[in-house]
């Protein structure tokens, strides 16, 4: 597979297959990982991977969690800017009206939207979880070089015929992932990842994501 073909392949996958995930696959992805860039090396990432027992463990925990609804909710830091306006917003907004769609729940159904939401803390039918922190003392240029290893990762895992969603959702239960997983109380814990095999027939899979036209993020100066 092609860096191109990886890129174009990839998705934020909703909707995986209980195909198990080969710990030596997993390794060999992480380990070409480690040639991700990072300002003066500092290499800022820090993750735990679960499966089985221990997974399942975390799942239900944050079952119990859940009817509680938003005050429940404590991440560690804004997942998305209080302010977000203007196309960052609208496009943020129909990413999420695209995806209702493809599963044929609507904008005034919202006890089926919540039943769906609770997908992302099964990892959405994963049978990996990757959950990724670094030190609190890690400011904005070391969290851009956690997203380019954490792209690096999602590239290499295409390569491999694996998929994987991205998951700052799960920050939102900061408390019940430090319950149950060992993260250092002097690291913030940032997001998860469900890594595993694509179900291709699952409609949430099919939908168009929709990507803004270049002109929209990039300005050209001094070219003919």
């Amino acid at each position: 597979m092609t860096p191109t073909e990886a890129v174009q392949s990839r998705r934020s996958v909703r909707a995986f297959t209980d195909q198990p995930v080969d710990r030596e696959t997993l390794t060999r992805v992480l380990e070409k990982a480690q040639r991700s860039p990072s300002g003066g090396n500092v290499q800022p990432w820090n993750a735990v991977i679960l499966t089985g027992e221990p997974m399942q463990a975390l799942f239900d925990r944050v079952a119990q969690e859940f009817p509680k609804g938003r005050a429940a909710l404590k991440p560690e830091y804004d997942i998305y800017p209080n302010d977000l306006d203007g196309a960052y917003e609208e496009r943020r907004f129909g990413v999420g009206e695209d995806m209702y769609a493809s599963l044929g729940i609507t904008r005034e159904d919202k006890a089926k939207r919540l039943m769906w939401f609770a997908n992302n803390f099964r990892a959405f039918g994963a049978p990996v979880l990757m959950l990724v922190h670094t030190p609190k003392y890690m400011g904005p240029p070391q969290w851009s070089d956690i997203g380019m290893w954490l792209q690096t990762i999602m590239l290499l895992l295409r390569e491999e015929g694996l998929d994987s969603c991205a998951q700052e959702a799960w920050a939102a239960y900061s408390p019940q992932v430090r319950e149950m997983v060992d993260i250092p109380d002097d690291h913030i814990f940032f997001c998860g990842m469900a890594i595993g095999y694509r179900d291709p027939d699952a409609p949430v899979n099919r939908f168009d994501v929709k990507r803004a036209p270049l002109d929209e993020s990039v300005r050209w100066e001094g070219w003919q």
